[in-house]
């Protein structure tokens, strides 16, 4: 068994898919605080991008309690301020 967020994905359920490489672009901040959660978790960046999106995408919550306590853990540790609703007011420091 594999550890995921809430759950856990058993060998006979895994799900085959085709993956491409991209060039996203995060804010600083935030890429530090998904990478110190996918370490967290034992996973890669992708894997965990996955799972937020495809949680997010039915409206489920993504992570456990505690999870989410380790998340403002590395939020405070790396200066992420940004909160959801500051999401479509963002704009590059050039």
């Amino acid at each position: 068994m594999v550890s995921w967020y809430i759950g856990t994905v058993k060998a006979k359920e895994i799900v085959e898919v085709e993956r491409v490489q991209t060039g996203v672009r995060l804010e600083k901040r935030l890429l530090k605080v998904l990478k110190a959660v996918a370490e967290l978790k034992d996973m890669s960046l992708g894997d965990l991008l996955e799972g937020i999106v495809l949680h997010a995408f039915e409206g489920r919550p993504t992570f456990s309690a505690q999870t989410l306590k380790e998340i403002e853990r590395f939020k405070s540790i790396y200066g992420l301020t940004l909160r959801a609703s500051d999401s479509h007011k963002l704009k590059e420091n050039k």
